[in-house]
């Protein structure tokens, strides 16, 4: 699956975001990410194969989330669904 990282200043934590490209939160939730200078990796779902969105669907609900975007993974540990500035903020520390 393609992952595409995106750099940043603070690398203390393992930040994942799966996202539909075309998703308007997608797009405000990895501009947050940019602008507090989180470096992060994402996955546009809709534009991965039909395995890959197989085994991010199993990944999301594994880790007891719904399949709502964006879903970020902080830390392996942490899932957050939806664009929630306050709780990506207080789970990265910042």
């Amino acid at each position: 699956m393609k992952r595409v990282k995106v750099e940043g200043k603070h690398k203390e934590h393992q930040v994942l975001m799966y996202a539909i490209s075309t998703c308007g939160w997608c797009r405000k939730t990895k501009q947050l990410l940019k602008n507090l200078g989180v470096e992060y990796e994402y996955v546009d779902v809709d534009l991965a194969s039909k395995e890959d969105k197989e085994v991010i669907k199993q990944d999301i609900q594994r880790r007891g989330g719904d399949l709502i975007y964006p879903t970020i993974i902080i830390d392996d540990t942490t899932l957050i669904t939806g664009f929630r500035e306050a709780k990506i903020k207080e789970a990265l520390g910042l």
